[in-house]
């Protein structure tokens, strides 16, 4: 696709905010759709960008903000639900996914991107079942849809080396359960460079993405290495099965979900991949620890 209209759900995000750049530098005019009600993420969206609030489940809305549109971005995500039922999820994952391609249909709209995850499909985690079940709603739909898997995406304000270091600047011993499941963290802007590159290239169209970085790596080496690079000495304490689950039943009821029960379900599966996306792309994966100075806020 050459440069042209793209209208993209879930921009204020994190990699949303990453992504709306990346797109308004190779010439794409852009949308970003937005529930509203955070003025932070709405001041740090590029001014270059439109915004429209609005509810992403009204396929009313949506088919208004598709009318011109030349290609959708859906990159809507949570990371925990409230309860633990599996509804929120769903509502988030496949509900909105739904909604789209509905718009997309009405509005005539072809080419789709869809955000997913690593490991989602038939799974004890509700989180990615949900992605699992939303990803066989793009497949059917009969679109032009390309899907992007990352592990998790690291970048600056991550939910992962940034959370750690949050909890590390305090505790100079970290007891985290399934401290040996492994992750490749993937840069944020690698992730971004994979959805332009898949714009402009329709040979991407029905192909499933593997976003990964470099290198494989624990929880445990993530902590150990979120610690070195504030030069503090910190021991993490892997807990044995049955007190991971524990500490994953006591994070359900503390504020955030530092831990969840269904976290804790997702860690049972590597986040890895031997089929990595981004070179398929023309993309080389960024070392992201060589990067923590930029992803780690001054302190």
């Amino acid at each position: 696709m050459h440069a042209g209209h793209v209208v993209v759900l879930g921009g204020t995000g994190f990699v949303g905010r990453h992504l709306v750049p990346h797109l308004l530098a190779a010439g794409h005019r852009v949308t970003v759709l937005s529930r509203g009600g955070d003025p932070a993420k709405r001041a740090a969206m590029s001014r270059a960008a439109s915004l429209r609030e609005g509810d992403p489940l009204d396929v009313g809305f949506l088919r208004g903000a598709f009318d011109d549109a030349d290609a959708v971005v859906n990159l809507t995500g949570i990371l925990n639900e409230r309860g633990d039922n599996g509804r929120g999820f769903e509502q988030v994952f496949v509900g909105i996914t739904e909604a789209v391609i509905a718009a997309m249909r009405a509005a005539g709209v072809r080419r789709l991107l869809q955000m997913s995850a690593l490991n989602a499909g038939p799974a004890e985690s509700h989180y990615l079942r949900a992605r699992g079940e939303a990803e066989q709603r793009v497949r059917s739909s009969a679109l032009d849809w390309t899907l992007f898997r990352p592990s998790v995406i690291a970048g600056p304000g991550d939910g992962l080396f940034c959370r750690f270091d949050a909890l590390l600047r305090h505790l100079p011993v970290l007891p985290i359960g399934r401290a040996d499941a492994r992750f490749q963290p993937v840069w944020v802007d690698d992730v971004a460079a994979a959805f332009v590159r898949a714009l402009a290239d329709d040979t991407t169209i029905g192909k499933r993405y593997d976003l990964v970085g470099p290198q494989v790596m624990s929880l445990s080496d993530i902590v150990k290495a979120t610690a070195r690079a504030r030069g503090r000495t910190r021991l993490v304490l892997a807990l044995p099965n049955a007190l991971g689950r524990l500490q994953a039943n006591i994070g359900e009821f503390l504020p955030g979900k530092p831990i969840s029960r269904d976290n804790w379900r997702a860690l049972q599966l590597d986040s890895v991949s031997a089929d990595n996306g981004l070179p398929r792309l023309k993309i080389t994966p960024t070392d992201v620890l060589a990067r923590l100075g930029e992803i780690l806020p001054e302190r």
